[in-house]
């Protein structure tokens, strides 16, 4: 059994005896004049660098990562981070740069960003690519600011709906809603797809766009992708692709071979940089020649004399972030593209394929999960934990902490919640067999547990299971450093 790292680490400023600097015994301040001089003491604690390395490492020692263990969140896929582009994103050319500095000293980092943008193309079958947003919930955003561009240009005022299936990313009616939509939800299918006739119905010409992933939150491919294509496009509508799930395609199917005409990415997902925390993230938005007008500016333009900053976008939506998105993101999403080749890329999505389905496989023949809608699925399944809720009172939420006393982070719970009592699981590729095969083991151990042991759970890490309701009630926002 799994044990975490315990330590009653203090908070640094506590480590050591908080020191008064003098100021005036610094020399290098000398030279400031007394408008840029602190009016207060600066009040620092008195650590040496053994105190701080030991502490930071404690820390982390408490703590769950991707270089810890197996992270299969689904639909997050959480993948391992090559340490190669780490190292390579140090590097001074790159992190030393500013985005202010002239155009002549930095046609490296330009390069880059042209290329990557061509590479993204090339991966979704799109014509053109922002990598501006900053995470794919707002190149969500920017696809719906996209699409309402796209009908004012056309001066069509009467398109206000978007269409969502029930099996969409959360982030998706947020987007919808703060783009000022209305949203229309439809069921899906007793396969778990798209209901093409639910769907025929509701277009219509005040539907602005139809917002999809594929393969969708269930794992199951969109069969229908291209009759879906063409009703959304019959209708006068635009086919928005939500690419969270695009590690289960690369190399096998291009969304805009489907038909899509927007596309988001999460390069914090399907190309293996850190994810999570908060940021940062990276969400390119691609288009079709029709739409590439509109895009935010600046683009990275190529001109005979070399690479340039372009403003000179009139019917742009203008920006969505500051300068031309997070760079160093954009970086290592470059470097790990180029390191796997598109055979790389491609095999990545046939290995992650492949241990989905190991895992479904296993665990359904253990007969303690229930797995509702197709059978066939990609890169994730979604497992359901209402049998054991029925028979024993222990529900998916139980399992998930429960997981964490044997040293697995749990998977995503309650998500689609067109499953009841979820457990959407996506291993990825970084796996091996013998890691696959210990959380499986792990799942179905702790489905034949007794129900007192998981629902006391977790006991063996450095926080136990916290109070949600008492922190939802009295809430502490802030923090204020004495």
């Amino acid at each position: 059994m799994y044990r975490s790292a315990v330590f009653n680490e203090p908070l640094i400023k506590e480590l050591g005896t908080s020191v008064k600097r003098d100021d005036k015994k610094i020399k290098s301040l000398d030279i400031l004049p007394d408008s840029l001089r602190r009016k207060e003491k600066l009040n620092l604690p008195n650590i040496d660098e053994t105190q701080i390395v030991r502490h930071f490492l404690r820390l982390s020692q408490m703590n769950y990562g991707i270089d810890t263990g197996v992270y299969p969140l689904g639909s997050c896929t959480m993948k391992y981070n090559p340490k190669i582009c780490e190292e390579i994103a140090r590097w001074d050319n790159f992190s030393n740069i500013h985005p202010c500095q002239d155009v002549s000293t930095c046609q490296g980092n330009l390069q880059i960003i042209f290329e990557l943008e061509r590479m993204l193309c090339e991966l979704t079958g799109m014509d053109y690519f922002s990598l501006q947003p900053a995470a794919g919930a707002q190149g969500e955003f920017l696809g719906m600011l996209l699409t309402r561009a796209y009908y004012e240009n056309k001066n069509d005022k009467k398109r206000n709906e978007v269409i969502l299936p029930d099996t969409a990313h959360g982030t998706n009616p947020s987007s919808v809603t703060m783009a000022g939509y209305k949203l229309i939800e439809i069921p899906s299918t007793k396969d778990g797809t798209v209901d093409l006739n639910i769907l025929e119905k509701i277009l219509s010409e005040k539907t602005a766009c139809f917002m999809l992933t594929n393969p969708n939150t269930l794992g199951i491919f969109e069969s229908d992708i291209l009759e879906i294509s063409k009703l959304v496009h019959d209708a006068g509508a635009l086919l928005y692709y939500d690419g969270a799930n695009m590690n289960a395609i690369m190399g096998k199917a291009r969304p805009g071979d489907m038909g899509f005409d927007i596309v988001h990415l999460n390069l914090h997902k399907t190309f293996a940089t850190p994810h999570g925390g908060g940021g940062p993230g990276s969400g390119p938005v691609g288009v079709k020649t029709k739409l590439e007008k509109f895009l935010p500016v600046p683009r990275i333009g190529k001109t005979k004399k070399g690479f340039i900053i372009d403003y000179d976008a009139p019917d742009s939506i203008g920006k969505i972030k500051s300068f031309y998105g997070n760079f160093s993101v954009i970086l290592k999403a470059y470097i790990y593209i180029l390191l796997m080749g598109g055979n790389g890329l491609k095999e990545s999505s046939e290995i992650a394929v492949l241990n989905s389905n190991y895992m479904k496989k296993k665990l359904l023949d253990s007969g303690k999960y229930d797995m509702p809608f197709k059978e066939l699925r990609k890169h994730e399944f979604v497992l359901s934990c209402e049998k054991l809720k029925q028979k024993k009172e222990i529900r998916a939420f139980d399992i998930a902490k429960r997981l964490l006393d044997y040293g697995f982070h749990p998977p995503t719970i309650y998500f689609p919640l067109i499953v009841k009592e979820a457990l959407m699981i996506e291993p990825t590729e970084s796996e091996s067999k013998e890691d696959l095969d210990r959380y499986i083991n792990a799942l179905i151990k702790i489905a034949d547990e007794k129900p007192e042991i998981i629902k006391n759970a977790p006991n063996n890490t450095s926080v136990k299971c916290v109070d949600e309701v008492g922190a939802t009630k009295n809430p502490v926002l802030t923090w204020n450093m004495i």
